[in-house]
């Protein structure tokens, strides 16, 4: 059996395993690919290189802007803000 934890994305409450990055939950466990749009021309952004070089994959996590998802690990009770 596999334990999991509670997040919360965009308000929704979600089921993790623990131990996988942000962004693997947002792709895999919510099918959420768009992450932000750019400030200027209003592009979708996404996950891009996956390792923490680009920052196209910045959301907000509890409370904090700009957090890269696929450099950050999920804990319990955290909350995910996609713009």
């Amino acid at each position: 059996m596999s334990m999991t934890i509670t997040i919360f994305i965009n308000g929704e409450a979600c089921q993790m395993e623990p131990g996988i990055t942000v962004a693997a939950a947002l792709l895999t466990q919510a099918d959420i690919f768009v992450l932000r749009h750019t400030a200027k021309r209003k592009e979708p952004r996404g996950i891009f290189c996956g390792m923490g070089v680009c920052h196209d994959c910045v959301v907000n996590i509890d409370g904090r802007d700009n957090v890269r998802s696929c450099m950050t690990e999920v804990t319990v009770g955290m909350r995910i803000s996609t713009s």
